[in-house]
């Protein structure tokens, strides 16, 4: 294995293709992201598919599709089942080195002792009964057909460092049992791999969830059996919902895959996500510069972050009502209803998601069946309608329909409404007259479908 020395600061998101992203691998990734972005680093992306059960190609097409919608772009790009012969020499060494020891006990046997020990009222934590194991009693284990499982062997000392989220942290190594990192037939769990990759790749910083705290112990003191220099290390709180319940049960529903297919921007979903729990207010970004540029982990709190589905449908509204036509025409064409940057403007301040946009079409091309809400104004509303209809048609037209009939304030505004649109509510009136054109406005004054 490499010692690589970057020259450059480098951050990984490193995902297992086993299910879709939610939000909380999102929160990891975007977080990632920022933090390249705002320190000039290198964002790396790892699919950690060493799980060859679970791995499975169509979820890492996901996560790139995903990630890509997002805007979370990569600079490097690693697949850990391509990095065996690493992880396999890494593994030697630390065979050579005792830091690796075969252990032979059964699934079922590990089980009984642990259950042993919470009868005692102890802690569930590995009796390292194997490093007592004679020549004779590994070799009459091997008789047997029993193929021994790796431990990686902890200190048992106090492993500290400088969280840059949490601050100075302290885990004692001997409270914790000695992980597996090598199963029976040779593959590897997450740890090792991890590990090695980071150390061999340059990984500079690991961004990831407080849930990893303690196994990040274990991991500090494998980087150091390696003899590499661990990263440092940030630990973010996890995201609960917004009443504080655990959101376990809802990932399906907080994919970013069902999010997208709800209508939510990508924009909103990364401001939200970044803005979560720190202490900048939760408001709309133009992109994800603006949102490298605030980065801060000093910002990051210490409880855990809810997660508020209003909320982010709040922000994403808040979101739309600000892009720019330019940046939505192409997706107006998909949905049929481009029809130009006016009608765009007319209608955003109502949009919570932009397929809302496709709903406002008829307004504008019709057919709209007319509510008579107040027949004798609208008729004299009819007669009195300009001919050519610009920006300032709204304000002069309905000065005159007040001087002429005396409606004002809701019964004026409120049967033109029913009458041009057939809705209680929508897009101001203003903007949406010269669309409609003065044919179909007055048809429909006049109770015509238009």
């Amino acid at each position: 294995m490499s010692k690589a020395t970057p020259m450059t600061m480098l951050v990984r998101f490193a995902p297992s293709p086993t299910g879709l992203i939610h939000a909380g691998n999102a929160r990891t990734a975007v977080a990632n992201y920022l933090f390249a972005h705002a320190n000039d680093a290198e964002f790396l992306l790892r699919i950690d598919d060493t799980d060859a059960e679970r791995s499975k190609p169509e979820f890492e097409a996901a996560i790139l599709e995903d990630l890509a919608w997002l805007g979370l772009r990569h600079d490097r790009f690693e697949r850990q089942s391509e990095r065996g012969d690493v992880h396999r020499a890494a593994v030697e060494r630390l065979k050579a080195s005792g830091r690796l020891y075969p252990c032979f006990e059964t699934a079922e046997e590990l089980d009984r002792k642990r259950k042993r020990q919470q009868a005692r009222h102890l802690p569930p934590v590995y009796d390292r009964a194997a490093l007592s194991l004679t020549d004779d009693e590994r070799a009459k284990f091997e008789a047997e057909g029993r193929k021994p499982h790796w431990r990686f062997l902890l200190s048992q000392k106090k492993v500290v460092w400088d969280d840059l989220i949490r601050g100075p942290v302290e885990i004692d190594t001997g409270t914790v049992s000695d992980p597996v990192v090598v199963r029976e037939d040779g593959t590897f769990l997450y740890t090792l791999p991890s590990v090695v990759d980071d150390a061999d790749l340059g990984v500079t910083h690991i961004i990831r969830g407080e849930d990893h705290v303690t196994n990040s112990a274990a991991q500090i003191e494998i980087f150091e059996a390696l003899g590499v220099t661990p990263p440092r290390m940030a630990h973010h709180p996890l995201l609960v919902g917004a009443s504080g319940e655990a959101l376990s049960k809802r990932l399906g529903s907080l994919s970013l895959r069902t999010m997208r297919e709800n209508g939510i921007e990508p924009m909103a979903l990364s401001a939200y996500l970044a803005k979560i729990g720190t202490s900048d207010p939760i408001e709309p970004r133009a992109s994800l510069n603006d949102l490298a540029g605030e980065f801060d982990f000093s910002k990051i709190g210490r409880a855990p972050a809810r997660f508020d589905e209003a909320e982010l449908a709040a922000l994403n509204a808040k979101h739309l009502h600000a892009v720019p036509y330019e940046e939505v025409r192409d997706r107006l064409a998909v949905l049929g209803c481009d029809l130009g940057p006016a009608f765009w403007l007319a209608v955003r301040p109502n949009l919570g998601r932009l397929s809302d946009a496709a709903s406002f079409r008829v307004l504008v091309e019709g057919p709209v069946v007319p509510t008579r809400e107040d027949p004798e104004m609208l008729e004299k509303a009819a007669d009195l309608l300009p001919d050519t209809l610009d920006g300032e048609s709204w304000g002069i037209w309905t000065k005159a329909i007040t001087a002429a009939t005396g409606r004002k304030g809701k019964a004026l505004f409120h049967p033109l409404r029913l009458a041009l649109t057939g809705r209680e509510h929508g897009p101001e009136l203003a903007k949406l007259l010269p669309l409609i054109g003065p044919a179909r406005a007055r048809a429909r004054l006049m109770g015509e479908t238009a």
